[in-house]
């Protein structure tokens, strides 16, 4: 069976691909947006046609959804399946996700639940996973024996993605918007931010800032969204980060890897960004304790941090999220924190208990290689798409 693998540099391409390659399939790679991030709209229509044209393909793939792919796909009577990675994704409020040539999966259960209607045969659930194969070869017997991190953090401040402290809002906007976002942070595991947004508010996000997200043709408003995911939600999150990495450096070492600006930091050992296919998984594996910040756009889904740490035998302490007892058991597989208080003492603890770290890294890893590998999520993709039954047992 031949697909074609629509890639534009994601981290998630070369792991999926594998995966599909391990099932049988045969990947053809149009690979062309990676190399000319620029290239017209009309000239990437015309390269995505002429391949599908030319090959016999079951569907056409990518990571993350793409209007324009889908209406290729609908006027050429071929299927389009795509995994969504991110969140907030503007892209899904498109009119096009009603097409029937698609099959859309997404990893956030709300997320799921936000759009399904809008197409109920076409849009799944399905969780991420990991490629443990790649990590395991990028390990040998002598490399992963001494901890050189003891509170490690991979990932992005979200400085650089905070368009929000920049706007010139009025003082009444900007007051309301900040104690939106400290409401925000105050309560875990609940976002507040959408709900209570006023339209007013929205209105001046928008006015302020000419780079304001729209969709051409979006099937609803998504002026409120877009205010409360990529402005004020993107705040909270770099809020969030911040604080905690502060909160901790003040009792533990801790060390973070990100390519933002990390300025706003006190006492943190900062570096550069990482390689993700080979220095991130030797970080995850020589840390004793490997941090998990969920951004706050993700409402209940687990992001591929997650699944990465654990696939590479990394311990794991993430904030909670909702659909963590679906796949884990916590406190076997890893651990949770609910508030920075909690975080410092489950800090201290496991720094203090090497074996019982040791054991949950070790039991994790298993959970994960057993049941939650890209080749795991690829065969439950094809069966979703091929086995209509099996549509019920991906929605929960």
């Amino acid at each position: 069976m031949d697909i074609i693998f629509h890639r534009y540099g994601s981290i998630c391409e070369p792991d999926i691909i594998e995966a599909f390659q391990s099932l049988g399939l045969n990947v053809i790679e149009e690979d062309t947006e990676i190399y000319q991030k620029s290239i017209e709209p009309s000239e990437r229509i015309r390269l995505l046609s002429e391949q599908i044209l030319t090959h016999q393909t079951a569907f056409v793939f990518s990571i993350n959804y793409f209007p324009y792919i889908s209406q290729i796909c609908e006027k050429l009577q071929i299927l389009y399946v795509c995994l969504s990675v991110d969140c907030p994704v503007l892209e899904l409020f498109s009119t096009t996700i009603r097409n029937k040539c698609n099959r859309i999966f997404l990893f956030d259960y709300n997320q799921y639940l936000q759009f399904k209607d809008e197409n109920p045969e076409c849009i799944f659930y399905l969780p991420l996973g990991t490629n443990v194969e790649r990590w395991d070869q990028a390990f040998s017997e002598d490399n992963d024996s001494e901890y050189s991190y003891d509170v490690s953090f991979i990932g992005s401040l979200y400085t650089e993605k905070s368009p929000y402290v920049s706007l010139p809002l009025s003082d009444f906007d900007r007051g309301f918007g900040d104690g939106l976002i400290e409401a925000q942070l105050r309560l875990s595991g609940l976002g507040v931010i959408e709900e209570a947004l006023t339209p007013a508010l929205t209105a001046a996000i928008k006015k302020t800032d000419p780079r304001f997200h729209t969709l051409p043709d979006g099937f609803t408003d998504t002026d409120a969204y877009v205010a409360a995911n990529y402005y004020l939600g993107m705040q909270a999150s770099s809020l969030e980060r911040i604080r905690t990495l502060n909160a901790l450096a003040g009792d533990f070492q801790v060390d973070l890897f990100t390519r933002s600006d990390t300025s706003p930091l006190k006492g943190v050992r900062c570096h550069d960004g990482v390689s993700t296919h080979t220095q991130m998984p030797h970080i995850f594996r020589s840390s004793k304790i490997n941090l998990n910040i969920t951004i706050r756009s993700i409402q209940t889904g687990l992001s591929q941090r997650i699944w990465d740490i654990m696939g590479c035998q990394g311990f794991l302490l993430s904030n909670y999220q909702m659909e963590y007892p679906e796949y884990f058991e916590i406190g076997k597989d890893l651990d949770c924190y609910e508030n920075v208080k909690e975080l410092k003492e489950k800090v201290a603890f496991y720094l203090s208990h090497d074996d019982i770290r040791r054991e949950i890294a070790l039991h994790g890893y298993q959970t994960v290689k057993q049941k939650h590998s890209c080749r795991h999520r690829v065969a439950e993709m094809l069966r979703c798409i091929y086995s209509p039954e099996q549509k019920s047992q991906q929605s929960r």
